[in-house]
């Protein structure tokens, strides 16, 4: 049995959109992670992702080394987004995590990934260190509903999110898969 990812209905009833406006204003005074830089990405991209109105996205495709229920048969539809607004020293991914020099994308071209990963068959759409991305996400989930994007909703974080940005997130994600880094300071501080 199939059902709908939940952002369908938000989208339905114009609140998705009304979320997506909300977030690319945030964009002006940048506090979408617990950084809080204050720097206008529409003016700059001085803040740590060093991330501007655009999103970097760094690679996408039907990726199979997730987690069995999220890979399927066909693999889970992953975009990884540059420029993470942690920096890990032990990342995993960090060739991408913290490219800057890759695809800037409209959100429109955001979209038609989505779009271009449904296609191929991918059970979901599996969003790769998105902390800073969510208003161009968001953005591009609106032009991406409009066409029929239909396929669930990963939110793949580094676990670094504030919480004002995770509630324009609600009801619109339907599976939420952060890192747990370190469960002690000390450990932390190393």
């Amino acid at each position: 049995m199939r059902t709908e990812p939940v952002y369908r209905a938000l989208f339905e009833n114009g609140v998705l959109q009304q979320r997506a406006q909300e977030a690319q204003g945030r964009l002006a005074d940048c506090a979408l992670c617990p950084r809080e830089c204050h720097v206008n990405r529409f003016v700059e991209a001085t803040g740590f992702c060093r991330s501007g109105s655009l999103a970097v996205v760094c690679a996408w495709h039907p990726h199979f080394g997730e987690e069995r229920p999220l890979v399927g048969s066909r693999g889970s539809g992953t975009i990884f987004f540059g420029s993470c607004n942690l920096g890990c020293v032990f990342c995993q991914n960090w060739t991408t995590s913290r490219l800057i020099e890759a695809d800037e994308v409209v959100p429109e071209a955001l979209a038609r990934i989505m779009l271009a990963l449904e296609r191929r068959g991918c059970h979901n759409i599996n969003l790769v260190t998105p902390s800073h991305i969510v208003p161009q996400i968001l953005a591009a989930l609106v032009v991406a509903a409009g066409a029929g994007l239909s396929v669930p909703l990963v939110y793949n974080t580094s676990g670094y999110d504030s919480l004002e940005t995770l509630a324009l997130l609600d009801g619109v994600v339907d599976v939420y898969m952060p890192d747990i880094k370190f469960m002690r300071a000390e450990a932390a501080a190393r």
